[in-house]
């Protein structure tokens, strides 16, 4: 069952102090309220989803698109920074103007959170894909943390796509998921998330319905 999820800011990572004593490790993300700007249907646009629009943006209205513009002015409210679609099922469609809020997770629910990951720069194999590197020893010339050889022989001649080389990493979109919601603060829009969400502090996160467990 589909239903719409939210827009947040990565925070940052903490301890949190149960009841019993012990302790968890988790994520704190800031909910800015999100408003319904847009609606898809499947028979105008062959497919069901709501587009939210939140997180204030500095930029003059004189800077933003006319087509973003357009939407703002619409549903009468000051220009957003993100806007962001999520599919939703047929019965879960909002009504454009409808407001979002951190209560629209629960306590102990398990959430994927998706973002972008943090870049580390041009690594090579032993970072990037924990290889062993070669033998440290004589007649390994300068050549410790090099992958080895990577093609065949005559036939097929050459590097197969995906091959696991150096390269650049991280910079890429990361969904985090089975993540458990452990605390939620109404007061301060706040959702406490037990494990790490990608992403570095004021990242945008991207957040729905675990896919793959509800409890």
């Amino acid at each position: 069952m589909l239903r719409s999820g939210l827009i947040a800011t990565k925070i940052g990572n903490t301890s949190f102090y149960h009841n019993d004593g012990t302790n968890s490790h988790v994520t704190v993300l800031k909910v800015d309220e999100c408003i319904v700007a847009n609606v898809k249907t499947i028979e105008k646009d062959g497919y069901n989803a709501v587009q939210l629009a939140s997180i204030e943006t500095n930029k003059d209205i004189s800077n933003i698109k006319k087509p973003q513009r357009k939407l703002f002015s619409s549903i009468k409210i000051n220009p957003k920074k993100i806007l962001k679609e999520f599919k939703v099922d047929n019965e879960n469609i909002l009504e454009v103007g409808t407001k979002l809020n951190v209560d629209h997770f629960q306590v102990d629910q398990f959430i994927d959170a998706s973002s972008i990951s943090i870049g580390k720069g041009f690594a090579g194999v032993m970072k990037r894909h924990n290889f062993g590197g070669l033998r440290a020893s004589h007649g390994v010339s300068i050549s410790h943390r090099s992958h080895g050889s990577t093609g065949q022989n005559q036939d097929p001649g050459r590097v197969f796509k995906g091959k696991k080389m150096a390269g650049r990493m991280g910079n890429r979109k990361v969904t985090k998921q089975n993540l458990k919601i452990i605390e939620i603060d109404k007061e301060n829009s706040l959702m406490i998330v037990k494990g790490s969400v990608p992403g570095k502090k004021n990242s945008i996160i991207y957040i729905k319905d675990a896919i793959k467990r509800s409890k």
